[in-house]
């Protein structure tokens, strides 16, 4: 069984983010990490590696410190990874992401992707089904379960009603949520390993990316205009004096929130 698994660097939860002059996010000026959803992925990975055997490799497409993060999951215990960076990338919104992955996925030998559901980043939740969609392979989303056959995936995808069972031939897209399982913490062993394990990088020539459908200029979205968020005002004292429930009625319906 041959699993990747596509990381992302993001910028951490708790910074104080920016945008830059081309309206991107400003990545350097605060810490990058990897993102959360995707360690579950990860974490998967590995426990499908430990109970059948095969490899786990690292897809990562993003800027040069980028690889803090695929060092994380080779020191949780994938075997080797693979870095797309290139500055023509940079600016690439969900479509030209999913293409690129796409490119960079068929230079890598693979029976199974696995992802986090979303990136804290963006909160889009589509570039697994976008991926599935440009691989030709079934999309099984939102899982909480994977079970692993001869040829086929079953997972359980979470749903607001509880879960639907769903299962398709591999090679498969799967992306999943936190509720799967709980993620090791790199061990110093496993943190000195990584320092030696193969690490592959990709330009965009390399991966076979058509310059032209990727960055900014390559997107199909973009943002055309930015406001800095107010600074936070005073709140709104309201002394009850019997007709409280209306007052508070009256407040929510003027910020058209009833």
């Amino acid at each position: 069984m041959n699993i990747v698994v596509c990381v992302k660097q993001v910028p951490d939860t708790w910074a104080e983010k920016k945008l830059g002059s081309d309206k991107t996010v400003d990545r350097e000026s605060v810490d990058g990490v990897m993102n959360e959803l995707d360690e579950y992925a990860v974490e998967e990975a590995l426990k499908i590696k430990e109970a059948q055997g095969g490899e786990v490799t690292v897809l990562s497409m993003g800027p040069e410190k980028a690889v803090e993060t695929i060092r994380k999951a080779l020191s949780m215990g994938a075997d080797k990874a693979v870095h797309v960076v290139d500055d023509g990338l940079h600016g690439s919104d969900a479509l030209a992401t999913s293409y690129a992955l796409a490119q960079a996925l068929g230079t890598i030998e693979h029976d199974l992707v696995l992802l986090g559901v979303e990136s804290t980043d963006a909160r889009m939740s589509v570039v697994p089904a976008m991926l599935a969609e440009r691989l030709g392979a079934a999309q099984l989303t939102f899982a909480r379960k994977v079970e692993v056959g001869s040829g086929t995936v079953k997972i359980e995808r979470m749903t607001d009603t509880g879960y639907d069972v769903v299962e398709a031939p591999t090679p498969a897209v799967v992306s999943v949520v936190e509720k799967i399982n709980e993620p090791r913490y790199p061990s110093f062993k496993g943190i000195m390993a990584a320092k030696k394990k193969p690490l592959t990088t990709l330009t965009i020539g390399d991966a076979g990316i058509d310059a032209s459908k990727v960055g900014l200029d390559g997107s199909g979205t973009a943002v055309d205009e930015v406001t800095a968020r107010p600074p936070k005002q005073a709140g709104q004292i309201v002394k009850d004096e019997g007709d409280g429930g209306v007052k508070l009625a009256e407040f929510l319906a003027s910020q058209k929130l009833v």
